[in-house]
């Protein structure tokens, strides 16, 4: 006899559905109920609730822009949405040079070199990011040269407590000709290293791949540069009186919080880095050390490929930790996107639909460096079969 089915209010997969059905109209009635108090209370009050606002002006100057004060809250939420890109494109990447450097440091067999790396990281990581930012601010920038009688080193830079100015490049005729030059080699590159990478596989063979997708780039590179003529021109800065025409320039207030939050956030990378040293067992060590691998070789081709993969996960929470941690610009004045929301709720704009914004655009940041890093994290997956 088959045993009887039991009643299907028994059964383990409707008994699931059913709490996750409850589950979802629970969180459903609960953002309702929230959404219809605030809308409410705002009618009462005689606030709008649509987005219309992003359409007023913003009233406000922004420092390092050449926004007017008549421009829309749009363009200047986009203006500081760009700011904490900048900070977030080039404090990334120092923060994991330096964080790597440092976590190696600490577990170096110069007694110097883990001695200094252990003191970098028992201070910095235990100090408020906010303390930095402001020690940054007022300890440094505001110490160097007024706006008025600038530093120009080498004549090379020009360099105040207002803004540093250093050389850049500007576009000439043919720019867009020669970008997508670059572009090309550059996806040509991307395909001679799977390239190198496939015949390394399995031939055995050096792939070489560094020096033959670097090589193509700079080859086309150089090619497209003479052909089209010169589009990109190197520009220093240059001091006439109280202007400088020419070059990068960034305000102060940029550096100080750059620096402020790559020194503390790289602190923490570091500590992750020497765990994941650690992590990797000894015998990989000595393993490679019986093949006569010299010290480097070792650390670049056993000790790190292996401790990568249990660095980066937490070393993701870092990098977020980083983009929050932007926000604190605000007590120097930088316009970053939090900065310019709260001056657009300063100057009479609904907050709940600036503050909405607000969390957009982090959540954005968010999603987005996570999403890169989790794919190359699964590429370093170690497949089992």
């Amino acid at each position: 006899m088959t045993p009887a089915r039991p009643p299907f209010w028994r059964n383990v997969k409707v008994l699931r559905a059913v709490i996750q059905i409850i589950a979802l109209v629970g969180v459903g009635l609960v953002v309702y109920v929230l959404f219809f108090n605030v809308t409410n209370n705002l009618r009462a009050r005689g606030i709008r609730t649509d987005f219309e606002f992003l359409d007023q002006p913003f009233g406000v100057r922004i420092a390092g822009s050449d926004l007017s004060p008549g421009a829309p809250v749009r363009a200047a939420l986009i203006n500081g949405v760009k700011n904490t890109l900048a900070l977030t494109v080039v404090g990334l990447p120092l923060l994991t040079i330096l964080g790597v450097l440092v976590g190696v440091g600490r577990l170096s067999a110069n007694w110097l070199v883990s001695k200094v790396a252990t003191v970098y990281v028992e201070i910095l990581r235990n100090l408020p990011p906010l303390l930095l930012i402001v020690f940054a601010f007022q300890g440094v920038i505001l110490r160097l040269p007024p706006a008025r009688s600038p530093a120009t080193p080498f004549g090379w830079f020009v360099i105040s407590n207002l803004e540093t100015h250093v050389p850049g490049f500007r576009a000439g005729a043919g720019y867009a000709a020669f970008i997508s030059a670059v572009g090309l080699a550059l996806a040509i590159g991307a395909f001679v290293w799977w390239w190198r990478t496939r015949v390394q596989q399995e031939t055995g063979a050096p792939h070489h791949r560094w020096a033959w997708s670097l090589g193509l780039v700079a080859v086309v590179g150089v090619i497209a540069y003479l052909v089209i003529g010169r589009p990109v021109t190197i520009t220093l800065p240059v001091l006439t009186g109280r202007v400088v025409d020419g070059g990068f320039r960034g305000l102060g207030a940029f550096f100080a919080v750059m620096g402020a939050l790559v020194l503390y956030t790289s602190s923490h990378v570091a500590e992750i880095v020497r765990g994941s040293i650690q992590a990797v067992p000894k015998g990989q060590t000595e393993a490679a050390s019986a093949l006569a691998l010299s010290g480097f070789q070792r650390l670049r081709f056993v000790v790190l490929p292996q401790a990568l993969r249990v660095a980066l996960p937490p070393m993701i929470n870092q990098y977020l930790n980083y983009v929050k941690n932007t926000s604190l610009a605000i007590v120097v004045g930088f316009a970053e996107v939090t900065l310019i929301a709260f001056q657009a709720i300063g100057n009479g704009q609904p907050a709940p639909q600036v503050i909405i914004t607000l969390m957009a655009a982090y959540l954005m940041f968010s999603l987005v460096i996570s999403l890169i890093i989790n794919v190359f994290n699964r590429r370093l997956r170690v497949v089992t079969r």
